[in-house]
Order: C-alpha cells, then structure tokens, then sequence
C-alpha cells in the first residue's frame, strides 16, 4: 500500500480523514465527469446545430466512452510500472486540449473525432483517482471515502448540467471548454501531491506478465459479479437515465433544456446525499445488502417513469433513482478496490473503469435498440428487467463464492 495511508486512522468505525490529498483526489474525477455530465443538457442542441438524427445523437457519448474503455486497463498497467504521476499529469493535459477542440469542430464528424481525444485524456482519470483513495483508506472507511467521493461526483452532477445549459444558451460550443480546469488541476497535482513514483513489486513488470498476474486474480465468482453489476449499472444509467429521461420529458412531455436540467439535477442531489451518508450505512448493513437494496429501488423507478404523463412529476423516480445509484456503486467501488492485490490496484480499478466505460458505451445502443422495438416506454421496461437479472447473477455469484469459501 503507498505511503499516504500511513498516518491515517485505521479504525473501521472512525470518520475518514479529508486532506488537502484527498481533495486533490476527488478533483481528478470531477474534472473527468465533466465531459459527461455538463455535455447531457446540451446533446439537443448539437444534434439541431449539425442536423443530427435522434438514433446517432448517442454517438456524442459513445465517442468520449470509448477510449476508457479499450484504454484504462492500458493505462492502469502503465501507473503500476512507471507512477501514477507520470500517467495521471499528461492525461489531464489530453483531456483540457480535447475539450477546446471539441469547441472550435465545425461539423459533426470532427466533433466526435475531437470527442475521441477527450476520452483518451480522461481514460485514466477515474481509475487513477480509485487507486489513490483505495491507497488511503481500508475496511468500512474505504466505504465511507468511496461514498464521500461518490456525494462530491453527485454535487458536481447537480451543477454540471446547469453550468452546461446556462452555457449553451450562447453557444452549444461553450459547455466543453470547461474541460480547460484540467490545466490548473495538473499543475497542483505536479506540485503538491506527493506519491511514489513506482510501486515497488512491479518495477519490472512486462505487459504481459502483469495483464495474465491480473487476470488470474480476477478469475473468481466474486469478482465477476462485482464486474458484473458494475456493468449493468452504467448501462441503465447512462440509456435509461442520462439519455431517455431527456427524451421522454422533452419528446413526450414538452419539457425544455432547462426543466431537463432541473431533473438531472434532481437525480444528482438525491445522489450526493444519500452518497454522503454511507459511512453510516456501511455500520448497519453490509455492502451486499446496499448494492441489492440499490438495484431493487432502481427496478421501482424505471416502473414509475412511463406511467408519468407530467414533467415534474419525472423528478421523483429520478430523485428514487438518484438513491438508487448512491446505495449500489459506492459499495461496489470499495468491494472491487478491497480484493484488489497489492501492486496490481491501478490496474484492478482501471478494468473496473473499463467496465463502467463499455456499460456506459452500450447503455445508448440498448436504449436504442429497445426503442425500436417497443418505443420510449419500451426502454424503461427493458432496463427494469435487466436490473432485476443483475440483482440474481450478483447474489448468486457472490453467495456461490461465500460457499466455496466456507467448504474450504
């Protein structure tokens, strides 16, 4: 484990300590959501500046999602080799670039070209910031910090959509320039976060050697399901909530970017403060039982959308699947980051980026797919359906590894 963690408390039960470290840490994936969630109030406005179809609008997204998810596992195994500095400095530099040509594109093509870019400055970000908090923190606290930072994501996607919609309102071209916060956050990181420069088992790693090392760790029910429900979750949350939500509230109930942005911000603020309670939470209920407790209240809320014929009536299934999102991911990132071995974490996090980056990627495709056949209340119903599965692969996995456990 790195050296940060060495004076912080150990006691499973005590409050985590915030540093200017750990700030600096949750600054990393702030600025990484922000091609995402300042970007979502806006794709209505791209797609009538370029004359884009509602079935290729998702592109938007998917453009930025790939690079994360064919890259993090890459760039997870080049922070164990080199440091995590020397990957997470020319990332943020990558992504403050790709941003302001996201805002100079002159045609949809070059757009998600540029888009592209931008994904490849942020694959890194998230899985470098989950290393560095799982480097700090353990047992419950590494819970609680996953849900402090969780609560700060969820405060930064509350008012991400706002600043991108007031934004917009001048030019759709000006919500990516907020990509430029990387520059200043890079030269703190450069100057003020002291880390190791190289984690001392992996000093002579080879890609393949550390690529097979971490598969065979990964190769167990448990992580599966961890991987799993990873999975499944940024697919219903990026297709149900971040792109079909928009479009139900705006084709179907008259709603205008700004109502859009009031319930995405909805969705956000239940978020962050449930997100901020789990330290409390994880004293009362394991991590199981949120995670499912979690995806049975997300199956409640895509039930509830289609039945809504009022926008703001749309705010209380997205403040329950806002709650949510807040029970089942923190959880998830600490049992991930928990059973992740030592001089392997940047690379064990970075596939569970991959993972969240691929459901993210795929979360439009199956909106869209769901959409065609069975229309916008289709979408909702399929991915209800596809949270109850989760909750039966996840339980069963894990329950069959807690067997194996116990015959040996």
């Amino acid at each position: 484990m790195s050296s940060l963690s060495k004076n912080l408390p150990s006691d499973p039960s005590s409050n985590i300590k915030i540093n200017g470290k750990f700030l600096l840490i949750i600054c990393i994936s702030l600025i990484a959501t922000s091609g995402v969630f300042s970007i979502n109030p806006i794709v209505p406005n791209i797609a009538t500046a370029f004359n884009i179809s509602p079935q290729n609008i998702g592109l938007i997204m998917t453009s930025f999602l790939l690079p994360p998810t064919v890259g993090s596992l890459f760039f997870g195994a080049l922070a164990d080799r080199f440091g995590i500095k020397k990957i997470l400095i020319p990332s943020l530099i990558i992504f403050g670039i790709g941003g302001i040509l996201c805002a100079l594109a002159n045609n949809f093509r070059s757009l998600l070209e540029w888009r592209f870019l931008t994904g490849i400055g942020a694959a890194s970000l998230e899985s470098l910031e989950l290393t560095l908090i799982s480097d700090l923190y353990n047992g419950k606290m590494l819970t609680s910090a996953m849900g402090v930072n969780g609560a700060m994501i969820g405060v930064a996607a509350t008012v991400y959509p706002l600043i991108g919609g007031a934004l917009a309102s001048f030019s759709w071209r000006y919500p990516f320039l907020l990509s430029v916060l990387a520059f200043p956050l890079a030269l703190l990181i450069a100057t003020k976060l002291k880390l190791p420069t190289q984690q001392k088992n992996t000093q002579h790693l080879n890609l393949k050697s550390y690529l097979k090392n971490t598969w065979e760790n990964i190769n167990n029910p448990q992580v599966f399901g961890l991987l799993f429900t990873v999975f499944c979750m940024f697919i219903i949350e990026l297709g149900a909530c971040y792109i079909y939500i928009p479009v139900y509230a705006s084709n179907f109930l008259g709603a205008s970017g700004t109502d859009i942005g009031i319930l995405l911000s909805c969705e956000s603020i239940a978020f962050a403060l449930v997100a901020s309670q789990l330290g409390l939470l994880a004293r009362w209920f394991s991590e199981k039982s949120l995670i499912v407790s979690g995806f049975v209240i997300c199956v409640l809320s895509l039930l509830i959308i289609p039945t809504i014929h009022n926008v703001w009536l749309l705010i209380i299934p997205c403040i329950i699947f806002g709650v949510s999102q807040a029970l089942a991911l923190p959880p998830l990132q600490s049992m991930l980051a928990a059973i992740a071995p030592e001089g392997y974490r940047a690379g064990f996090m970075a596939l569970n980026v991959t993972v969240q980056s691929l459901g993210r990627a795929l979360g439009p495709l199956f909106g869209g797919v769901t959409f065609a056949a069975w229309g916008i209340q289709g979408v909702f119903y399929a991915n209800a359906a596809l949270a109850l599965i989760t909750v039966v692969v996840f339980s069963f996995l894990l329950t069959k590894r807690s067997l194996k456990s116990s015959n040996a």
